[in-house]
């Protein structure tokens, strides 16, 4: 089989999951407003999906790195969140929705650390990263993000949030069908002295820094993951516009997944982080600074080409680096866990409280505060990289 073949069932998957993330994320805080939940509720809802992030990916990715079954897991995974999703249709209290949420985000919040895991073999390239092969799977998750978020804005304006668990059902539908579709590709089972302890990786200081940087920059972001539609909302955006502001980014990550290729070797990988991070200083304050004046929020919603989509790459290379063969499932979750779910729950718990104190701008203030720190970290790591001769 080509290699273009086998990319091509990865490509779905990232397509269809994405697709599902696209319309689920920026529009859940807007379904509980419409359910009648407060912000605080909101918050803390909306920050389930970080919370499995602090076990479920690294208890996925341990299991997955010693059975080397990643595709089974993957396609009970996404059978098992199909079903719970079913539930969603049901008048549910906050304490149910809340069990439910979190049942299935604990098993759909390991999928793509399993499917980089079990891609990594298929984006080298004389066994280091290629970011060229890597993008061009990559880019169809952002283009699945984009047709939801543009669609669903445009469906939830004219119809109503009414419709929300439909759509679940119909993304989760596509993953499920994905995931069925993936190679049943199983690695080599190792013994258990053939594991290798991951400590002695944790325990170098660039490996840390490195985390460090991805904490805090990972935490910058969340804020616009759990507030950006209802911020945009309480200023008067209509949900066609916030959809489109969404689109925006996602259209600019697009052209960067698909071109990476020519420009991250323009500058060393740790450079990349630290113009991410100011970039993402950068693109918060004027998120909380000058929110209606549209061409400098779109110009900051551009920024995503560099805060989110470059950022992201240069992270699964030097994962890539740091956490190859049988390390690469847990390297994978230890990066969920510590840039999606402990972010995720911090800023979506911290932001709820700030914003019904003090409104909803000021979380993005934080946010930018939280960008400064991890541009220091990047920094560090730059500084660090460039002494070891990295």
């Amino acid at each position: 089989m080509s290699q273009r073949k086998q990319l091509l069932p990865f490509a779905a998957l990232s397509a269809s999951y994405f697709a599902h993330i696209g319309f689920f994320n920026p529009y859940l805080p807007l379904w509980l407003k419409d359910l009648g939940f407060g912000l605080i509720a909101i918050a803390v809802l909306t920050s389930v999906q970080s919370a499995t992030r602090l076990f479920a990916p690294y208890a996925w990715g341990t299991l997955s790195d010693r059975t080397g079954e990643r595709v089974k897991l993957l396609r009970y995974g996404a059978t098992v969140a199909l079903r719970l999703s079913l539930a969603l249709w049901f008048p549910l209290g906050g304490v149910a929705l809340f069990v439910v949420l979190l049942l299935m985000f604990s098993h759909t919040s390991a999928m793509m650390p399993m499917s980089e895991a079990a891609l990594a073999h298929l984006v080298s390239q004389g066994g280091a990263f290629d970011a060229r092969r890597y993008g061009r799977v990559r880019v169809w998750g952002s283009l699945g993000f984009l047709v939801t978020v543009v669609l669903a804005g445009w469906w939830f304006e004219s119809f109503g949030m009414g419709s929300f668990p439909g759509w679940t059902l119909a993304t989760l539908v596509a993953v499920t069908v994905s995931v069925w579709c993936l190679p049943d590709h199983r690695e080599a089972v190792h013994h258990e002295h053939d594991h290798p302890d991951i400590r002695p990786v944790l325990r170098q200081p660039a490996v840390r820094w490195f985390f460090a940087s991805v904490f805090f920059h990972v935490l910058a972001h969340i804020f616009i993951y759990v507030f950006f539609s209802l911020y945009l909302d309480a200023l008067g955006y209509s949900k066609t516009a916030i959809g489109l502001l969404w689109a925006v980014s996602v259209v600019i990550e697009i052209g960067w997944f698909y071109t990476q290729g020519r420009w991250l070797p323009k500058m060393p990988l740790t450079a990349w982080l630290v113009l991410a991070s100011g970039l993402m200083a950068l693109r918060m304050a004027l998120t909380a600074g000058v929110p209606l004046v549209w061409p400098l929020l779109l110009l900051a919603q551009a920024l995503h080409a560099i805060t989110f989509a470059a950022h992201h790459t240069v992270c699964i290379a030097l994962l890539s680096h740091h956490f190859p063969g049988r390390l690469r499932g847990r390297g994978q979750a230890l990066y969920t866990v510590v840039g999606y779910g402990l972010p995720g729950v911090m800023g979506g718990l911290v932001g709820g409280v700030m914003s019904a104190s003090l409104g909803l701008v000021s979380v993005f203030w934080l946010s930018t505060l939280c960008a400064l720190v991890a541009t220091a970290c990047a920094w560090r790591l730059r500084r660090h990289s460039v002494a070891s001769g990295h």
